[in-house]
């Protein structure tokens, strides 16, 4: 058996700089990764709207109302990495507590 021992992390202000974690997370995300992501945003946010619009109101003769969301939950399938960064990029705007906003609406 042999005995692996794993590197120490750097210390601090050794061999890293402030920021350069976010730096880096942005280059291990592809671009048809974020461009997978951002359809996946549009979908769900689409079916949210559709969803709220087919609900009828309290009187029996309505035929639903104009959805009121702009902002949602994104997908669980990618990592809140994704999701930051297409907020860097200027695609998304967040809403507070995980959710996030079309930044053209």
């Amino acid at each position: 058996m042999t005995n692996h021992k794993q590197p120490d992390p750097p210390k601090q202000g050794e061999g890293t700089s402030p920021g350069a974690a976010d730096a880096g997370s942005s280059e291990t995300l592809s671009p048809e990764q974020l461009k997978k992501a951002m359809k996946a945003f549009r979908k769900r946010l689409k079916l949210t709207h559709l969803n709220e619009e087919s609900k009828l109101s309290h009187r029996a003769m309505t035929g639903g109302h104009k959805s009121t969301v702009v902002a949602i939950m994104p997908p669980y399938q990618y990592p809140r990495e994704v999701w930051e960064e297409l907020v860097r990029q200027g695609k998304l705007k967040p809403a507070g507590t995980g959710f996030y906003a079309l930044a053209e609406s």
